[in-house]
């Protein structure tokens, strides 16, 4: 192998010419991978060479034999094992020109990233010269073919050999029948003559002596006869492997005992499950020193050759030297008596183009003398005497062969024999997997299945890795892995079984859409026989060229042309049509157009991994043989999940089973060094393939229950997240040591669990239906819980998943997952990785932590209003206190943690509520409570505390409006209640009348302060409302002072005034609102009621006169009130006619209570009652004051005595027994009448 260092272009035909070549460094035993190249061109050809590796050390100069040398007398160092000849199996008789039956296996195991893309041909260069002599030759060709991607592996299929396997141990049967039938019906096996033997023996001793050519040639011994010479090349020919079904091998190859069977797993045995980028867990198959007989890659060198345009990976063992004007030269021996004909001439020339050796020595000898040394230049040996041929023709026949066997070679997996018999034209391509099915033979018979396989696992293992940035190639993967399952029997080879379906449940990302790649990211891929092209058009020309196998020369013969071809894949009629250029130009597209499964449904994505995930976990199960110490069970039999009614049991009896939780999360304080519950040895490959398919299982349902979470299907939520915590228990049963990205996702687990919990107990109305959820099951998932229980009770987790009828218990569970959660994100293992879930986690915590309490308020609460009016704070409410304020209390920590302001402000907001709650439970009910207690007041006192804490955390209401708006309301109603509550259980007993008026007073206005009049919301009618009843309370104090004010007269004028002031505040408030009615006209009657007391402590007419005036513009506001009530009573009655439910004059009589309207008809009654006396009354009193002035009354005077007159009149003969209605509508236009004569119609107009 040589580079040249010079200047020279390609195709010039005399690069070889210069001296200075460089030769590329092989270092003896170490991998090479020189990018070296040196492109050949005699103005026909191109070729380039890659060494990729080399176990050779660098080439020494051959030894120049004397002439007279005797090559029949082996030299001493015959047979020994010399570096530059490579080992002593390969050259014992020379460069053998016999390749294993697996040679390409090997090659393509060690260039895993080339196979399936970059490289057309895989195969040993003996093979590839066979094929392209196919024209020049009459021997037969034999061999196997095998597709991987667009890869072709070329491998001899030495029939001969088989067949001969077949008569010992019945293997192949069918194939022999086969051959027979159709091919050669008197088939028997050719020895190969002695000469054959003897030009072997003297090839090899040349070999030796040109290595060390000082050593003295030794006699052949007497007892080396020729017999012997053969048997020992016996010895070392080629072999197939051991059928995997013998009990032992019978081959003369065999080095396994004779006592024991040949382990498949120990041939093919997978690597340990490797970390890679990501974190994401393949297994890689083989251990690299374990390499079955017939896989290893023992060639001498490895060469990527580039012929024309075609990419073949080739094996070459042919022996490079030193010497004369070139670093590389190879030796060649030829008996002098023989001319070189052009099958040598071929021989010679792609030798030295696939090894890049610019020049080739011969050795001359006759009967095993050597005669003389002759030097040919490589691109002079195409032009030799009698061995002239065309090198264009040679490249013709490389592009036919290959665009034939891509064109018919499709199926993945399959095994194809490429057959020339000796003597004929004919080719035959034949689907051997195929007849073998036809035969109905078992797929181990096929010796060709194993590494098939285990290539196609290879190549995409290696894709896998490769593919996480570019997931357009999933569809070939997935393919291969495919393919690769239907080449082997589960029961022989488990754990390529398990691994393929692992990798198969990887190509479905659960955590991440399916479309991130801009939509055609996994739309490429392919069937299970074949692919999709995604590169273009341009590559398929490529595809379309390359060349394939040959075999060595005939050593048996065929009597007849075939007679049925109808088995035959396909057929070249004549050998001579390869020399035709382009004659097969290839029209089959390998790769249709296929795309890759993926869903957008993410239950149908986990769906197919956990299909995979059992198929993985049968096939490890399957491999485990201790079977005693399983529990019984049938997989086919639902195991049911346990449901049980907690209501009556409570949380606190569940307290030490959830306790649980937190003993399974933490990781093993000892490793495992004792066999598993199924009897799985801890590190064997089934231990480390369970741990990953227990993981992706648990990863699957997480996926499965948060997306029925999200659905609002929380019994389903709740029966997936069960079976993740059930694939974690049996994770942590098997695993010795738990890595930390595990027990974040367990504690995502747990955290989705809790949610779970917290919404069963929020939606308790749907319990039947989520019962029905979660009690189905798939036969899948009660086959992969089958597999569970090999290996772990799985009960570990059993009360967290329970769906409980008791809320209560529901809460504390979800409470006792985040917990867990909590701890396991906070221990050492996992501290510096889950931050950012650690957040989350708190903020769960602090979530269910205001649930709990605001779920033991509300049962305080109900207490409250159950129980009698005697009994005073019970034991119970005082704990239900407790509880709440507790969990409270935790939660506002959590949230402080985190920072969340918001909901920090909304647990003080809810303590707030509670301190309310405590309050009211000390006041007794409304016929028995006595004054406003201290104990009220301190509890009333700590809630407007917690509110004002709460607007603090908010800081201003921009931060979160709703919070600020629910807290501002809370705290104006608080403040309102207490003075309330003071106003009317005033504790004059403890306080002056005076300092309680101050403090209602207090209290009332800082309430008003809180009443937002002008945001406009869905509150603000309530704002109104209640600004309304503070003034119209606070008028009602002042008017009470007023009347039991005696001696200081300031005083009681400034009692007047702000009664007066009060007053008219809420007589404006609620003329702006539209449904309070009766509070409009009790303040109003209330405000006509303090003008006569006014009107009673004064003495002259004419003061009493104003005032009574005053009182009926009052009185006459009230019209607006009782329109609003004749309203509501017409709405009312105009219902009930129309669903004849009553008669429509009765209904407003039934004063029993509230309308539907929403009027409190009693109330009506009784503020009727109250508005007829004092309208009389003041009627009454105007008419007799004006009617005793002394003064003549004016024309305005007499018209208005008139009106009051006509209007009293009317009151007094008014039907005291008339309807509701009617009476209001009496009212209504009496008031009417008084309008323009008391001018008192501008406030009314302004409102209504």
């Amino acid at each position: 192998m040589s580079a040249l260092p010079g200047d020279g272009e390609h195709g010039n035909t005399s690069e070889y010419a210069n001296e200075d070549v460089d030769v590329p460094n092989c270092g003896g035993g170490e991998s090479s991978r020189d990018e070296l190249e040196v492109c050949t061109a005699n103005n026909e050809v191109k070729s380039s060479a890659v060494v990729k590796y080399c176990a050779a050390p660098p080439p020494t100069s051959y030894a120049l034999l004397q002439e007279k040398t005797d090559l029949k007398l082996p030299p001493a160092n015959w047979l020994r094992e010399n570096p530059q000849l490579g080992s002593a199996s390969t050259t014992v008789l020379g460069s053998s020109s016999k390749s294993k039956p697996f040679s390409s296996f090997g090659m393509a195991y060690d260039f895993i990233d080339s196979i399936g893309d970059d490289v057309d041909v895989v195969s040993d260069s003996e093979n590839i010269k066979k094929l392209l002599k196919i024209p020049y030759s009459k021997s037969h060709v034999s061999m196997a073919v095998h597709r991987v991607g667009r890869t072709l592996l070329l491998d001899e299929l030495d029939i001969q050999e088989l067949f001969m396997r077949s008569s010992q141990t019945g293997d192949w049967t069918w194939l022999k029948e086969f051959y027979q039938r159709l091919i050669d019906q008197k088939w028997q096996r050719k020895k190969k003559s002695k000469e054959h033997w003897y030009q072997k023996a003297i090839l090899s001793k040349f070999l030796y002596y040109s290595i060390n050519g000082d050593g003295a040639a030794e006699p052949v011994p007497d007892n080396l006869n020729e017999g012997e010479e053969e048997s020992a090349a016996e010895e070392f020919s080629p072999s197939w492997p051991t059928p995997f079904t013998s009990t032992a091998s019978d081959s003369e190859e065999s080095a396994a005992p004779k006592e024991e069977s040949i382990s498949v797993d120990s041939k093919f045995a997978l690597g340990h499950v490797a970390s890679v980028p990501k974190e994401q867990n393949l297994p890689t198959l083989f251990n690299e020193g374990e390499n079955s007989q017939g896989l290893r890659n023992d060639f001498v060198r490895n060469i990527m050759w580039t012929f024309e345009d075609i990419h073949m990976l080739v094996g070459s063992n042919m022996p490079i030297f030193g010497g004369g004007r070139y670093p590389a030269v190879s030796l060649r021996l030829r008996d002098n008596n023989k001319p070189i004909n052009i099958l040598t001439g071929i021989d010679y020339w792609l030798d030295n183009l696939m090894c890049n050796v610019p020049e080739l020595v011969m050795c001359f000898h006759v009967n095993g003398i050597v005669q003389k040394y002759e030097m040919i230049k490589t691109e002079d040996i195409p032009d030799l005497e009698n061995s002239t041929f065309s090198t264009r023709v040679v490249k013709d026949i490389a592009q036919n062969i290959l665009s034939f066997l891509k064109s018919n070679c499709t199926k993945e997996g399959h095994t194809y024999w490429l057959f020339k018999a000796s003597g004929s034209d004919i080719v035959k391509l034949y689907d051997l997997t195929t007849l073998c099915e036809e035969a109905e033979e078992e797929k181990c018979q096929n010796p060709f299945t194993l590494p098939v396989a285990v290539l196609l696992y290879k190549v995409a293992s290696n894709m896998m890795l490769k593919a996480r940035q570019n997931r357009k190639h999933y569809g070939t993967i997935r393919t291969l892995l495919l393919n690769c399952v239907k080449l082997l029997d589960q029961e022989r080879h488990p754990q390529i079984i398990a691994s393929v379906h692992y990798m198969l449940s990887e190509l479905f990302q659960l955590d991440e859409p399916p479309d991130e790649d801009g939509g055609e990211s996994l739309r490429a891929g392919g069937s299970e026989d074949s692919y999709s092209d995604e590169e273009g058009e341009e590559e398929e020309e490529e595809e379309e060229e390359l060349p394939e196998d040959s075999d060595e020369n005939g050593s048996y013969s065929t009597g007849s042309e075939p007679q049925d071809d109808s088995k035959a894949v396909a057929v070249i009629r004549s050998v001579g049509e390869l020399s035709v250029p382009e004659k097969y130009k290839s029209t089959h597209q390998i790769r249709p157009s296929y795309a890759f499964p993926v869903s957008q449904d993410k239950e149908e994505r986990c769906r197919h991994v956990l299909s995979y995930v059992l198929k993985g976990l049968k096939a490890v199960d399957g491999s485990i043989k201790k079977e005693s110490d399983l529990p019984a069970a049938d997989p086919n039999t639902p195991i049911p999940l346990k449901y049980e009614d907690r209501s009556a049991i409570g949380a606190c009896t569940a307290e030490k089973g959830i306790a649980l939780l937190l003993e399974r999360v933490g990781p093993p304080q000892e490793d495992q060094k004792h066999p598993t519950r199924s009897g799985m040895i801890p590190g064997s490959w089934q231990h480390r393939m369970k741990l990953q398919l227990f993981l992706k299982a648990s990863k699957a349902y997480y996926v499965l229950s948060d997306a029925a979470t999200n659905l609002l299907k929380y019994g389903r939520a709740l029966r997936y997240i069960k079976l993740a915590l059930q694939c974690h228990d049996a994770y942590c049963s098997v695993s010795s040591i738990l890595h930390p990205r595990v027990l974040l996702f367990h504690s995502q687990c747990l955290s989705l669990c809790g949610d779970i919990q917290l919404m069963l107990a929020q939606n308790s109305c749907n319990r039947a239906a989520y019962l029905e959820e979660y009690s189905y099951q798939t036969k899948e998932d009660q086959e992969i819980l089958h597999s569970l229980h090999r290996e772990s009770s799985c009960q570990a987790f059993n009360l967290a998943t329970e769906l409980a009828m008791d809320p209560e218990y529901q809460l504390f569970v979800s409470s006792k997952c985040y917990e867990a959660a909590y701890d396991l994100l906070i221990s050492g293992a996992v501290k510096d990785h889950g931050q950012d879930q650690l957040a989350q986690v708190l903020k769960r915590l602090g979530n269910i932590r205001n649930e709990m309490g605001v779920y033991y308020m509300n049962q305080a609460a109900a207490m409250q209003t159950e129980k009698d009016a005697t009994k005073c704070v019970s034991v119970v409410e005082q704990e239900l206190w407790k509880k709440s304020f507790a969990f409270f209390e935790k939660g506002m920590k959590n949230f402080e943690a985190i920072g969340d302001s918001t909901n920090t402000a909304l647990l003080l907001c809810n303590t707030g509520r509670l301190m309310r709650i405590c309050a009211q439970a000390h006041c007794g009910t409304d016929q028995s409570r006595g004054e406003f207690s201290p104990e009220e007041a301190l509890y009333y006192n700590k809630a407007i505390d917690y509110y004002h804490r709460a607007m603090k955390s908010l800081a201003s209401r921009g931060n979160h409006p709703a919070v600020w708006d629910s807290v501002n309301w809370e705290l104006s109603t608080t403040y309102f209640t207490l003075a309330t509550l003071l106003q009317d259980y005033a504790p004059l007993s403890r306080k002056a009348q005076e300092q309680i008026e101050r403090e209602v007073t207090e209290a009332m206005m800082k309430s008003l302060k809180y009443c937002d009049l002008q945001t406009e919301s869905a509150r603000q009618p309530l704002y109104q409302y209640r600004a309304a009843t503070i003034h119209h309370r606070l008028a009602s104090m002042y008017h009470s002072c007023f009347r039991n004010q005696v001696g200081d007269e300031h005083l009681r004028k400034q009692h007047r005034s702000l009664a007066e002031l009060h007053y008219s505040k809420a007589v404006r408030l609620f003329l702006s609102l539209k449904d309070a009615p009766c509070e409009l006209l009790r303040t109003l009657l209330e405000r006509v009621a303090f003008a006569e007391f006014t009107m009673a402590g004064q003495s002259s007419s004419g003061a009493k006169l104003k005032t009574l005036t005053g009182a009926l513009e009052i009185m006459s506001e009230t019209r607006y009130a009782f329109q609003l009530i004749h309203r509501d009573l017409q709405e009312e009655q105009t219902e009930l006619t129309r669903s004849d439910l009553a008669e429509p004059t009765e209904s407003p009589d039934a004063v029993d209570g509230p309308s539907s309207s929403g009027l409190d008809l009693q109330e009506v009654m009784k503020l009727i009652g109250v508005f007829e006396t004092s309208f009389s009354f003041l009627l009454l009193q105007l008419i007799k004051l004006m009617t005793a002035m002394k003064r003549k009354p004016s024309n305005k005077d007499e018209d208005l005595l008139k009106l009051y007159k006509n209007v009293y009149s009317k009151l007094l003969r008014a039907e005291k027994n008339a309807p509701l209605l009617s009476r209001v509508q009496l009212y209504t236009e009496l008031l009417q009448q008084l309008v323009p004569q008391t001018g008192g119609g501008d406030t009314a107009t302004a409102c209504s």
